[in-house]
């Protein structure tokens, strides 16, 4: 029994390596942008963060959450050695998501008056809006990337995209240097940058595919069938969608409920802080997770649900192991943690006051991340939407509200609740795991 736990931990360390490099380096290039930014002047440093955050939330994430239905499909398919059909259904999901890319585009157009209407400074929000309207060729880059990245992962292809998502940081710090300082094109340049990065990747992964004899059997051309995929493919990407718009939205509120505490700029700055702490640490299991979803999903496919079980638990053993060294380590740094970020003083200090909180977290998140990596291996998406609603929004966000507004615990209140809702999702993901039938999931 050891030895299979051996071999189970070698393959999902394998894939979940490479998979934490990739989403570091895509998610560098948000970060460089604002760094080059951040050198020019505070108000489009503030306008740059506004947008960013508000382009992930109406963006981003709502193409990762749809593309997240082919972690169920393509790597069912590969387990099943219905090879064909992962170039089948990863068609019809970049058809869809470049679909869904125009009415996005629509929303970062009039970003300015949205911003204004949810109370934000006007001329933050005048500069928020020409930075996201700059932003928006990247979006339907980042339609067929998020495609392309599953249909790769699922086949265990990983080591591929850790090199053209690393040529891709390269480029864009080169970029950034250019088109920010050089040419002077300044917040607009940083968003350039990026839509300029995000096509080079997805150019590079797709000439891969077409010309490596690896995709060989897995990419046959273009196909009608692709077409008659799509409802099935909907059915699933729709709950795909809000089990990760809802989590990721809630982070989204927090910043925007910090700003109407008293002394906004102090709380917003922490509140900011400790979300990119927890952003941060979140890559090393979101790669778990990803591991996860493509070995249960693969050994579904394949009609094993011994295996597929053994991957379940040895996916949850990583990512809690995982939990307990990110926790450790921040609770080591907690005193100085602040002064990565800030030279501030007061900053630093409610920084340090929140960093119990933050570790915990880091540990919880750790666990249901690989939670929602299981849940998209074995279909259960539209489950994972009924949990994060209930957690967060029932549970999470009220917490946060009253602790914060009426038990006047601030920042410290807001974070709270972020962290109950964290509980309550492992617990009811546990629950679900423990009762599941491996034998019946094989048949659906």
């Amino acid at each position: 029994k050891m030895a299979l736990w051996k071999e189970e931990a070698k393959k999902q360390l394998w894939l979940a390596g490479p998979m934490v490099f990739v989403s570091v380096f895509q998610y560098s290039l948000q970060v460089i942008s604002l760094m080059f930014v951040g050198h020019l002047d505070e108000l489009l440093l503030a306008s740059a963060s506004l947008a960013t955050s508000f382009v992930n939330a109406t963006g981003f994430n709502v193409l990762m959450g749809m593309s997240s239905a082919l972690d169920t499909f393509c790597g069912q398919a590969y387990g099943a050695k219905q090879f064909h059909m992962l170039g089948v259904h990863t068609q019809g999901a970049m058809l869809v998501l470049t679909l869904v890319t125009i009415p996005l585009s629509i929303i970062w157009v009039f970003l300015g008056p949205i911003l204004v209407a949810l109370r934000q400074d006007k001329e933050i929000a005048a500069h928020a809006q020409l930075y996201a309207r700059y932003l928006i060729p990247s979006l339907s880059a980042n339609a067929l990337l998020r495609c392309i990245t599953k249909f790769l992962q699922t086949q265990n292809i990983v080591f591929t995209m850790v090199l053209a998502s690393g040529l891709t940081s390269l480029l864009h710090f080169f970029l950034c240097w250019a088109l920010v300082q050089k040419i002077e094109l300044g917040i607009k340049g940083s968003a350039i940058a990026i839509c300029i990065s995000n096509w080079f990747n997805t150019i590079i992964l797709a000439l891969y595919i077409k010309l490596s004899p690896s995709c060989k059997t897995t990419w046959t051309g273009f196909s009608k069938e692709s077409l008659h995929n799509i409802p099935r493919f909907l059915r699933l990407a729709f709950p795909s969608t809000l089990m990760v718009c809802l989590e990721s939205w809630t982070f989204e509120i927090m910043v925007l409920l910090s700003g109407a505490l008293p002394n906004a700029k102090l709380q917003t700055s922490v509140l900011s802080i400790c979300l990119n702490t927890s952003g941060i640490f979140w890559m090393i299991p979101f790669g778990i997770s990803a591991a996860g979803s493509t070995r249960i999903s693969n050994e579904l496919g394949a009609g094993s649900p011994k295996a597929a079980y053994l991957a379940v638990k040895v996916t949850m053993f990583l990512a809690s192991a995982v939990g307990i060294l990110e926790f450790a380590s921040l609770m080591l740094l907690w005193r100085v943690w602040g002064h990565v970020f800030t030279n501030v003083h007061e900053v630093v200090k409610y920084v340090t006051s929140m960093m119990p909180l933050v570790a915990s977290s880091t540990f919880i998140d750790s666990i249901q991340t690989a939670f929602q990596g299981v849940a998209r291996g074995c279909g259960w998406q539209k489950l994972g939407a009924y949990v994060n609603l209930g957690s967060y929004y029932f549970l999470g966000v009220p917490f946060s509200v009253v602790s914060a507004f009426v038990f006047h615990m601030k920042g410290q209140g807001l974070f709270l609740g972020i962290l109950i809702a964290l509980i309550v999702q492992v617990v009811c993901f546990l629950l679900v795991t423990l009762r599941a039938n491996w034998e019946k999931e094989i048949e659906i």
